[in-house]
């Protein structure tokens, strides 16, 4: 039978609490670099069989602050009853918190394989664990640990090599580096002969810190010396049309009008004029009346425009389905391009496994229709207008992603090393209602930002839209549940970072370790894990 003893359930817990409060929308980013010490304490002298269950503890109540979203968005808009929405809820948590689960257990054996150094390899098991968080299951990489850091410009362009992982991984190494030197004090402030201090891990964290900062600061000051030589003036539109009336034909010449009164704030002097996704309340295709008049907006607004609209096709045994499609539509009329989604939400645009194990479920939010994945990633672009004395613009090419997509980084960057020399989300975020997660979806939007080191324009029903530049600054972001016209210049460039040219090395750099370790642990050891030593008093 386990003993837990108060103290250490308590610590376990104060983890869990803390780190929601590292995300938007509490935003108390710094928090991220102690919120693990209270559960690395509480590991100390624990069997791996304990900390697994420890840890567990502590992730499924840190998700569950972080994810509590989940519950407005499949209750109040999806219409699933409100009791099955919290048992979702605890059981998407459940399934998040057995990541910390495995690192705390891993941690704590990594400790006992290679006593002292062995800590070394715990941000790289935590790493290795976000990468599978990232693709197993479909994959939901949200609130990854190095998000909370997005706002941290002088610490984060690290992202540019190492993605968000990087973040993550010395925000883990300086916890655990604050947590054994914590440990190594208490004795000392009680009269006890101290275990050697832990030096290495201590400078080692202080180091790359350091080495971050003085890296992210060189690259911001460089960009302040080297301005762009093309820009372009891009406009985003917010139009704020409730959910509940976003597909209600009587309200479609509303929907209409409203998009055409907004646009319209922008003038004649715009290169590219962007709506959110599913814009268009209709099939855009399937629907000649509204084709001419989203053309003649677009005239108007002597701009291209891309638009969110589904697309319909058909299977080869002529079965319907849908496509989650960006249209960009040229001032004249002419389609320029067409971006289909590739990375579907899972229970809302589609049923995993729905012909054979889950045939008994239906989407968890309402919608017309089940869709399927893009082909996969696609590079649009348009010819700007001139300017200056210029008689001519060479085409201009960016990337979109849509809603969801924006989370997963390796897509993102794959537009970026396409050739796209700015990158465009939009998205519906009406699902989420008043809740944390449209501030946490847009975080995420800073760091592939910075990761590919381009612009990024990002379209919202309701928010949040905006711009960020190419090294994570926000430069406008609307307050969601408005209507609103954003309109920013942004720098059309082509850096070809490490990041977009290669991906997550490192990330899977620190999975390769973790699995040299626990490989190490299974075959090159010999006998049963040795009891448990008692905790360091606090």
């Amino acid at each position: 039978m386990i003993h837990w003893p108060v103290r250490q359930i308590l610590l376990a817990v104060a983890t869990g609490v803390l780190l929601p409060f590292c995300f938007p929308r509490f935003d108390v980013g710094l928090l991220a670099w102690v919120a693990l010490i209270p559960l690395h304490i509480a590991l100390d002298g624990l069997r791996r069989s304990q900390a697994f269950w420890l840890g567990w503890l502590s992730g499924m109540i840190g998700f569950t602050g972080i994810m509590a979203w989940v519950v407005t968005a499949m209750h109040t808009y999806g219409k699933v009853p409100l009791l099955v929405s919290y048992a979702i809820l605890l059981l998407l948590t459940a399934y998040l918190g057995l990541f910390v689960a495995v690192y705390s257990a891993g941690m704590v054996w990594f400790r006992m394989l290679v006593p002292r150094y062995g800590l070394f390899a715990a941000p790289c098991l935590w790493v290795a664990l976000e990468l599978v968080r990232t693709y197993l299951l479909s994959g939901l990489p949200w609130s990854l640990l190095g998000y909370s850091q997005y706002r941290q410009l002088d610490l984060i362009q690290i992202a540019d090599h190492l993605g968000v992982y990087g973040v993550s991984f010395l925000i883990v190494l300086t916890n655990v580096a604050l947590a054994e030197l914590y440990l190594w004090l208490m004795p000392l402030f009680r009269g006890f002969r101290p275990a050697r201090l832990p030096w290495e891990l201590v400078s080692t964290s202080a180091i790359l810190i350091g080495l971050s900062w003085a890296y992210s600061t060189s690259l911001i000051v460089g960009e302040g010396i080297h301005p762009p030589k093309t820009t372009l003036r891009v406009g985003v539109v917010q139009p704020n049309i409730d959910q509940a009336v976003k597909w209600d034909q009587s309200f479609r010449e509303e929907t209409l009008r409203r998009y055409d009164r907004l646009t319209a704030r922008f003038g004649q002097g715009t290169d590219l004029v962007i709506w959110p996704e599913a814009a268009t309340p209709f099939v855009y295709e399937r629907e000649p009346v509204y084709q001419l008049q989203l053309i003649a907006l677009a005239h108007r607004a002597a701009a291209p425009l891309l638009f969110g609209s589904p697309a319909v096709r058909y299977d080869a045994e002529r079965r319907p389905y849908l496509l989650n499609s960006a249209y960009l539509l040229s001032p004249e009329g002419q389609l320029l391009g067409r971006y289909d989604k590739q990375h579907l939400v899972p229970f809302g645009e589609y049923i995993p496994l729905k012909s054979s194990v889950l045939f008994f479920l239906d989407k968890l939010v309402e919608g017309i229709g089940d869709f399927q994945a893009g082909p996969g990633p696609t590079i649009l672009s348009f010819q700007p207008r001139p300017s200056g004395g210029e008689s001519a613009s060479r085409p201009v090419k960016f990337g979109a992603v849509i809603c969801y997509e924006v989370i997963f980084p390796d897509l993102v960057r794959r537009m970026a090393g396409g050739g796209a020399e700015f990158l465009v989300t939009i998205t519906n975020d009406a699902w989420f209602g008043d809740s944390s997660a449209p501030s946490q979806h847009f975080s995420m939007v800073v760091f592939r930002s910075v990761e590919n080191h381009l612009a990024f324009a990002r379209a919202a029903n309701t928010g949040i839209s905006g711009f960020i530049d190419p090294f994570g600054r926000i430069i406008e972001a609307s307050p969601i549940f408005t209507e609103a016209a954003l309109q920013a210049v942004i720098p059309v460039r082509q850096p070809y970072t490490f990041y977009s040219r290669y991906g997550d090395v490192f990330a899977y750099g620190c999975m390769l370790i973790s699995l040299l370790l626990c490989l190490f642990g299974l075959f090159g050891t010999k006998g049963p894990e040795p009891d448990a030593v008692a905790a360091t008093p606090v």
